[in-house]
């Protein structure tokens, strides 16, 4: 499952690039999103500045009280059609560029960071859904389905990239149409073995 990935892009670029406006002036996006954390999704018709998972709140079995909420910044295509996720998918589904999305590799306590990106394609949208929570106002998650290809070397899921053919019908399809682009697919991939650690100790 992805838990990290880097838009590198300029805004402005990406914006001209996908013919979208820019809704992000101002905004101060790092080129790592993580989740929790802000990222740029494209969203009607404009790029905005959402945080990346769902917010879910679990109670303390010490207190019974509500802990923080955690963000689900995962929604597995198998699941689209839960509570969690359903009335998102069928409603507001988005785009989120990228430049690379990450894996861990390695032995546990010893992990390493391995990126993987499109070839010949600076950027390129993934597919997502969103909505309003109360907890973080706007919201989005990235839609997964099982590997194929360079990146079942890596993980057992991906997520769900998207052609310009198919950008349009993920975000204005019915969900029928949109659930027939999560099927897996053996994408050719760069691959990026780093000797970055997958947790950055401050």
């Amino acid at each position: 499952m992805c838990n990290l990935y880097r838009m590198t892009k300029p805004i402005d670029e990406v914006a001209k690039l996908f013919a979208v406006e820019n809704a992000l002036s101002g905004s101060n996006l790092g080129q790592e999103v993580y989740p929790g954390y802000p990222g740029a999704v494209i969203g009607d018709g404009a790029l905005r500045s959402m945080v990346w998972g769902f917010p879910l709140v679990l109670k303390s079995k010490k207190t019974g009280k509500p802990l923080k909420p955690k963000p689900v910044n995962n929604a597995r295509t198998d699941k689209l059609d839960s509570y969690m996720w359903r009335y998102s998918f069928e409603e507001r589904r988005c785009l989120i560029p990228l430049t690379a999305w990450a894996e861990a590799e390695g032995t546990k306590g010893s992990m390493t960071r391995t990126w993987m990106s499109l070839p010949n394609a600076d950027v390129f949208n993934v597919a997502g859904i969103w909505r309003n929570s109360d907890e973080w106002g706007p919201c989005y998650s990235m839609v997964m389905t099982d590997s194929a290809g360079d990146a079942a070397q890596l993980h057992s899921r991906m997520p769900v990239i998207l052609t310009p053919k198919t950008q349009e019908l993920w975000t204005k399809g019915s969900a029928r149409q949109a659930k027939e682009l999560c099927r897996p697919q053996p994408w050719d991939l760069n691959l990026d073995r780093t000797d970055e650690a997958w947790f950055r100790r401050s």
